[in-house]
């Protein structure tokens, strides 16, 4: 998931049907949205290049203004890192984005007499999660518009005039260019019933968020991309340097107080060098729970049985989670250090934490070791999105990769670089998929390239010849006929 998974929206399947008001509003949007897409259609690369850029730069100048609504109005993550990830997201997708054909031939291969043409999917209708009001929308809307369609966001109740803002920023870069401001609407007074409708009248959607807003999406009989449950598992084995490993695990855990489902939830530690990775993490500002600690902050964190953290932990620093478990901590501590050994229901810190709360394992022995403790957890909570190693063997780095149920093994990084970064070639995204893992349909971080139809054309070329003997010769070898 991209962000975090506390903007639930309950399943829409078990609501009220939608007024017969808040029909005709979504199915206004859908008009309008249609009516600017064909304005579209037959513009030429440039056209779109053009179109996007001016799109990216109004949000990348007014990022200061949506920080600071998103802060105040949803009250997750922080200003400074807000400002830091639109930016660095919006360009970062542009960036990424630049030399990718959208328009007409985008491939052509002679020896197969294959052509590809890239054509437009319609209305694409984009849900947007409660810490991700800033960045998400400019993210999807980029590739969105790229591929020459039209966008409706649908935003979480909890901060959808933060979301609105943005909108007005992707429409004031479409006037800018002489493009249609209708290829990006927003739902302003948003509810269940109207995404349900929204979600029934679109071309494609994207749901960013809870799984229940993912299966809501899924069950609308529209084609979908939707994101799994984060918990993303970071081992570090004996072979690591410790000084970059600590540094990255840090950075991720405490960047916009962890509203990124990327940030490390788990680390997972050779026993040869568990003191000295710790130490260097407290170094770094992390405090160091005691069984005491650690008995407060579960209390505080899953209150009454609850299976996701409580809103008052979400997103939120140090200092204000150890205030409502009454842990002291000096002052300067980023995030907090929580030493476990168990994984399933019993052990909440085993699953996804959403917050800067980093729970810590030891293995010993083999690589073998770490994964199971991987597999255990993402089988409990996060199976099919993401985890890390920080090592210098590419025997351990592959026997990760080989062996875990995840989208993306991400070696020798910040985990948040998963969506995308100057020092890796991932695609740019918000939108992180698990896979069949996690309930999704690809892999993928979901990107322009999903936001396109392509038709094959294809010419004849010389007939292949299929050779009897060359096809079958092992397996008769081994087999007979």
């Amino acid at each position: 998931m991209t962000e975090v998974k506390t903007t639930t929206i309950p399943d829409l399947q078990t609501n009220a049907m939608s007024t017969d008001s808040d029909e005709r509003e979504i199915l206004k949007l859908v008009e309008n949205a249609r009516f600017a897409q064909l304005q579209v259609n037959s513009y030429t690369q440039e056209q779109v290049d053009e179109l996007v850029t001016s799109i990216a730069w109004s949000v990348i100048k007014n990022r200061e203004e949506l920080a600071r609504m998103a802060v105040d109005e949803g009250e997750f993550g922080n200003y400074a890192d807000k400002v830091t990830k639109i930016y660095n997201r919006v360009i970062g997708t542009l960036a990424d984005m630049r030399s990718i054909k959208t328009v007409g031939v985008v491939e052509e291969d002679p020896e197969t007499g294959v052509t590809k043409l890239a054509k437009p999917v319609g209305v694409i209708g984009a849900l947007i999660p409660a810490t991700g009001p800033d960045a998400t929308p400019p993210v999807k809307a980029l590739g969105a518009i790229k591929a020459r369609n039209a966008l409706i966001i649908a935003p979480h109740p909890r901060t959808k005039r933060s979301s609105a803002r943005v909108v007005e920023c992707i429409r004031e870069g479409c006037t800018r260019v002489g493009a249609p401001e209708d290829l990006a609407q927003v739902i302003t007074s948003p509810s269940v019933q109207k995404t349900k409708v929204l979600m029934e009248n679109v071309d494609l959607i994207v749901a960013t968020g809870g799984m229940s807003m993912v299966k809501a999406a899924y069950s609308s009989g529209k084609p979908a991309y939707g994101v799994g449950v984060g918990n993303a598992v970071h081992v570090v084995d004996e072979t690591a340097d410790l000084n970059d490993a600590a540094d990255m695990i840090a950075k991720a855990k405490t960047f916009d107080f962890a509203t990124s489902c990327l940030a490390d939830n788990a680390i997972v530690v050779h026993q040869d060098i568990y003191k000295v990775l710790v130490n260097k993490l407290i170094e770094l500002g992390g405090h160091l729970c005691n069984r005491a600690d650690k008995n407060s902050l579960e209390k505080v964190m899953w209150p009454k049985d609850a299976h996701i953290p409580s809103p008052e932990i979400i997103a939120k620093s140090a200092e204000s989670i150890a205030k409502k478990a009454q842990i002291d901590i000096q002052p300067g501590k980023s995030f907090l250090l929580v030493e476990e050994t168990g994984i399933g229901e019993g052990h909440p810190f085993s699953g996804e934490k959403l917050s800067v709360v980093l729970a810590v394992y030891q293995y010993s022995g083999k690589i073998e070791n770490a994964v199971d403790v991987v597999n255990r957890i993402t089988n409990y909570q996060g199976l099919g999105h993401t985890c890390g190693i920080h090592s210098q063997s590419e025997a351990n780095i592959n026997y990760v990769a080989l062996n875990t149920k995840t989208a993306r093994v991400i070696v020798n990084q910040n985990l948040n670089e998963g969506a995308g970064s100057p020092r890796n070639g991932l695609p740019y995204t918000l939108s992180l998929s698990c896979g069949t893992w996690g309930g999704n349909i690809t892999t993928e971080n979901v990107n322009v390239r999903n936001f396109m139809n392509v038709t094959w054309v294809s010419r004849p070329v010389r007939p292949r010849a299929f050779n009897e003997e060359e096809l079958f010769e092992n397996y008769w070898n081994k087999h007979g006929k």
